[in-house]
């Protein structure tokens, strides 16, 4: 089992890191590993909503549905995927505090088959690259760079 959970203060309203964090538009801006992000299901993101990622991952290219089974604006997003070795659960949940935003980012996951083993040495590296992209979040937002692809 690999359940990795980080957190980062961005000094910007949750509203504002909420709205940019939870459109998948944007996840190639921030996530190092994802290249690319399709919608698949038509209007705005929320429950049921499903999404086609296309990430690099120990030097291999992944593509993974994820779908969305829970979602409070500007609180809470909860994304799932039952397909391929290694089924994930990511959710970020945001929350207003004194100087801006406490934003977490968990990853959950039962690996089986090869990635059962693999998922001993999974965990760490993700703690290390969710680190790395949340580190990257914080610096788009804040900089005031989060108007391009994806924003309206």
């Amino acid at each position: 089992m690999v359940n990795v959970q980080t957190e980062i203060l961005i000094r910007r309203p949750s509203s504002e890191v909420a709205e940019f964090a939870a459109n998948p538009d944007n996840a190639p801006r921030w996530y190092e590993n994802i290249h690319s992000a399709q919608r698949l299901t038509a209007g705005p993101i929320d429950v049921g909503s499903k999404v086609a990622f296309t990430a690099r991952f120990l030097g291999r290219d992944l593509s993974y549905t994820y779908e969305f089974v829970e979602y409070a604006p500007g609180e809470k997003l909860v994304m799932r995927t039952a397909l391929g070795p290694f089924p994930m659960q990511t959710t970020y949940t945001w929350a207003e505090v004194s100087g801006g935003t406490r934003m977490t980012l968990g990853n959950t996951g039962k690996p089986s088959g090869f990635s059962k083993f693999a998922g001993l040495l999974m965990a760490p590296m993700i703690r290390r690259a969710t680190r790395k992209d949340l580190q990257k979040l914080k610096s788009i937002l804040e900089a005031g760079d989060a108007a391009g692809p994806g924003q309206a």
